[in-house]
């Protein structure tokens, strides 16, 4: 798909390659790309054609959004490479995979999933820690799938083993809608620039 416009402002969004049992998580997959794509924001991804990673690329693209996906040349098989995508970057392996999705966008946002969203995700928030980025990490906690990861942080602040302020770097969305508004509070002079 030829694009002449690139976004002024991308977002990274980790997600599945699975569906999940409940509905709920595909539908909110498909309308965070559609919102990414109607505030002009382009969409960075892992780079599949199945589950919420097709979803929330499906969403994107019929919204007419840039979408470009990121996977390693080993899992285009296994994950079904999307073959309508704006771009689609080829690496090694993936810790090129994680370091290249991060280096492209201004925002991070995770979507329900499993191992390799919850890594994408921790990546993420350890290099904000470390002071690495300042890129806004955004959860989108459909059905509550997120509950006991909070927990889990909240935990860590009372035992001593992160800092309160650095819990602040994990912020959470209901659903697309908020997760947009959130990324538009943090960054509104970019945003405003992608609307237009």
């Amino acid at each position: 798909m030829d694009r002449t416009v690139e976004s002024p402002y991308r977002v990274v969004v980790y997600c599945a390659s699975a569906d999940g049992t409940d509905p709920a998580y595909l539908a909110e997959a498909s309308a965070l790309g559609r919102a990414l794509a109607e505030a002009g924001m382009g969409l960075i991804y892992g780079g599949a054609a199945i589950g919420a990673m097709g979803a929330v690329a499906d969403g994107a693209l019929g919204a007419k959004g840039e979408v470009i996906g990121v996977i390693p040349s080993f899992m285009v098989t296994r994950e079904i490479a999307h073959t309508r995508l704006t771009q689609l970057v080829h690496t090694e392996n993936m810790h090129e995979r994680k370091a290249k999705m991060l280096e492209l966008a201004d925002a991070v946002i995770a979507l329900p999933g499993g191992y390799g969203t919850l890594d994408e995700l921790m990546e993420a928030l350890t290099w904000a820690n470390l002071g690495i980025h300042t890129k806004p990490c955004v959860v989108v906690n459909t059905l509550g799938y997120y509950d006991g990861l909070l927990t889990f942080l909240d935990t860590a602040v009372e035992a001593g083993f992160l800092k309160p302020d650095k819990r602040k770097n994990l912020q959470v969305a209901a659903n697309a809608a908020a997760a947009i508004q959130l990324l538009q509070k943090h960054s509104p002079a970019l945003l405003d620039a992608a609307q237009h």
